[in-house]
């Protein structure tokens, strides 16, 4: 999501890592507290986040904001660089799975966990905007939750969204993760599922981690599939949705259903 910048910080673009910035310095252990050029910039980066919001901070000052609650007595700067190097940015460093974040030297479970409960709470506040509304009335935030939660996986994931006779969505339901380009799918299950939740309708999400939304033909397939079985119970497919890095394709609106 991207938010309106306010004209206090209108600049030129900086460099990634500004001189203004605190320098990369080893720290002493012997005080027991941090150097003070640390702690002044902690403080710094804190004021900007409450007066301009994350809108006001690039990628790797809103990460450093997040290290500075995991590592407490270190200069964190050398570990954001090194994240989004390997990750790219913000929402992929988010979205690596632990191991691929324990990889990198420096982080340790306590930065996973911190990382870990920001993205579920990015995802459970993208969520809350989607469960209870009407489909056709909150299209734009589905569309986003989807993205939050799909869009910067490296592996297939499958996921369900049951609707009830009103067209609210009741459920939101991974049903498989599969591998960098494969996910098994069980129409059976899908339907079997809505009947379960006493949904009238359901619109099927999964993500390609090439970040290309065309459909394959084993999608297009699939898709077939879960329709003929939902129509045999009555009920009805809405749409198919596939999640690309940036972008996403709609079956019912490119004419595959």
């Amino acid at each position: 999501m991207t938010g309106h910048r306010d004209n206090q910080f209108d600049e030129a673009p900086r460099a990634l890592f500004d001189r203004d910035e605190a320098p990369i310095l080893p720290i002493s252990k012997q005080a027991g507290q941090l150097p003070s050029y640390i702690r002044d910039h902690r403080k710094r980066l804190r004021a900007r986040f409450m007066s301009g919001g994350a809108a006001a901070m690039p990628d790797y000052e809103l990460l450093e904001l997040v290290l500075f609650r995991a590592i407490q007595r270190q200069d964190v700067k050398p570990l954001a660089r090194a994240l989004l190097d390997t990750f790219g940015d913000f929402n992929r460093v988010l979205s690596a799975p632990p191991q691929r974040l324990e990889a990198i030297k420096g982080i340790g479970p306590a930065v996973v966990q911190e990382l870990k409960i920001i993205e579920a709470a990015a995802h459970r506040l993208a969520r809350s905007r989607v469960i209870g509304r009407h489909v056709v009335s909150s299209w734009d935030a589905l569309v986003d939750y989807c993205h939050t939660t799909m869009a910067h996986r490296d592996t297939e994931q499958f996921r369900v969204l049951y609707l009830d006779r009103k067209n609210a969505v009741i459920a939101d339901e991974e049903q498989a993760r599969g591998t960098v380009d494969h996910v098994p799918v069980y129409p059976r299950e899908v339907v079997k599922r809505a009947l379960e939740l006493n949904a009238s309708a359901l619109i099927l999400v999964h993500n390609h981690p090439s970040g290309d939304s065309s459909p394959s033909e084993a999608d297009i397939t699939m898709t077939r599939q879960v329709e003929d079985a939902a129509r045999a119970l009555g009920l009805e497919l809405h749409d198919h949705l596939i999640i690309g890095k940036s972008c996403e394709l709609s079956f019912r609106a490119n004419g595959y259903l």
